[in-house]
């Protein structure tokens, strides 16, 4: 057999796999076909040399927004895909039950990358900056009920988004109803916390195994930590529990104080995702190499943070074996570079770091992702 790609000299960080190490990848047909420490140049079509290069599994983004065209925050995937190194986007809450059709349709069969959805509780999703839920009539139980089951392919979660802008006066009933949804279709529940109230430990009161709690770095009043910059015993007992902590960057989000706190005391976070959308990918944010960069910052090991946007978000969405692993040939290589890295979070604190990853290529189904310019800023962003 005469494989069509062989990527050779690089080092592999497979979390799925437990590889780490230099490894050649060889792929046949759409898959990884062999793995071995030396594969020779003259077995495959095609070569690329990774000397000095990371090989990775696609990225996985846990959370995204890329209903592009349709709502206030959505960014065409694609171009992103190319020069980031994810292959995988889950889109959080876009889309309610009156139009994820839409982003089934028109965004996510289009997309050269996988994507998959958590549908909105909210029927409108996010076609607004916010208040969604402050109207109940938008949150339809049955409809969105409904409409999960009917689109299991593509809607493997249930999001909420929990803050005091979004649910008006509301409280937490926005987030009750969320809960019955996912209950009654057997699928995740994903939170968004940000400025209460409701309180953290309110919203934790919801959450079960599997469930995540996405913006868990927080630095606003619904953040993990206590005064003294403690992690909350109900946040600890909810992570012990299985809860997922997530990241989700985005542009108002991520706290360095709050990211160090946690860490220094043993709470890692599972997953980080980017939270991109049309005002994150402009900064602080930027993109999920960047974010994955800052957590180098914070002494995390390259193969954690790898494990954290591949193996981790695949298990967490379900997709274990089928996204974040080598199997499906999604692959990027990135070039770990060495200098002197200024990083900021939402509040403008910056920390420097002597690391970053830069995406030198991205692959589906072992087919490099042409590079194309990206779209300009939507209309109310700029």
């Amino acid at each position: 057999m005469r494989f069509d790609l062989l990527i050779k000299n690089g080092r592999l960080i497979d979390p799925a796999s437990r590889r780490d190490g230099q490894f050649d990848v060889a792929v046949y047909r759409g898959r990884v076909a062999a793995v071995e420490p030396s594969i020779p140049a003259s077995a495959a079509s095609s070569v690329v040399d990774a000397t000095g290069l990371l090989v990775v599994p696609g990225l996985v983004d846990l959370h995204t927004h890329v209903y592009h065209g349709a709502t206030y925050w959505g960014i065409e995937p694609d171009p992103v895909a190319a020069r980031t190194g994810v292959t995988t986007w889950l889109d959080v809450g876009s889309a309610g039950a009156w139009n994820v059709i839409g982003l089934r349709d028109f965004v996510a069969r289009k997309s050269q990358a996988r994507i998959y959805a958590y549908l909105n509780i909210s029927g409108i999703g996010l076609t607004a900056p916010t208040w969604e839920s402050a109207n109940l009539g938008y949150l339809d139980v049955p409809l969105a009920t409904r409409m999960a089951e009917a689109n299991r392919d593509f809607v493997i979660g249930i999001k909420t988004r929990i803050d005091v802008n979004t649910v008006g006066g509301n409280g937490a009933e926005p987030l009750r109803r969320a809960r019955t949804v996912a209950d009654d279709v057997g699928m995740p529940l994903m939170v968004h916390i940000g400025k209460g109230p409701p309180t953290i430990e309110e919203v934790l009161t919801y959450l079960k195994p599997g469930d995540i709690l996405t913006h868990c770095c927080t630095g606003h009043n619904m953040r993990l930590i206590d005064e003294k910059g403690r992690p909350l015993e109900a946040a600890r007992r909810a992570q012990d529990a299985g809860v997922i902590l997530d990241i989700g960057h985005g542009a108002g989000s991520f706290d360095f104080e709050t990211a160090e706190a946690m860490l220094s005391h043993g709470m890692r976070p599972d997953v980080i995702s980017s939270d991109i959308h049309q005002l994150s990918v402009r900064g602080p944010m930027f993109d999920l190499p960047t974010t994955l960069s800052k957590f180098l910052t914070l002494g995390m090991s390259l193969p954690d943070v790898i494990a954290s946007a591949t193996a981790r978000p695949a298990a967490a969405m379900g997709l274990a074996g089928q996204v974040g692993s080598l199997a499906d040939a999604d692959i990027a290589l990135f070039r770990l570079e060495q200098g002197s890295f200024s990083f900021a979070d939402v509040f403008s604190h910056t920390r420097t770091g002597a690391q970053r990853l830069v995406c030198e290529g991205t692959y589906l189904g072992g087919r490099l992702m042409s590079r194309a310019p990206e779209p300009p800023p939507a209309p109310w962003i700029a």
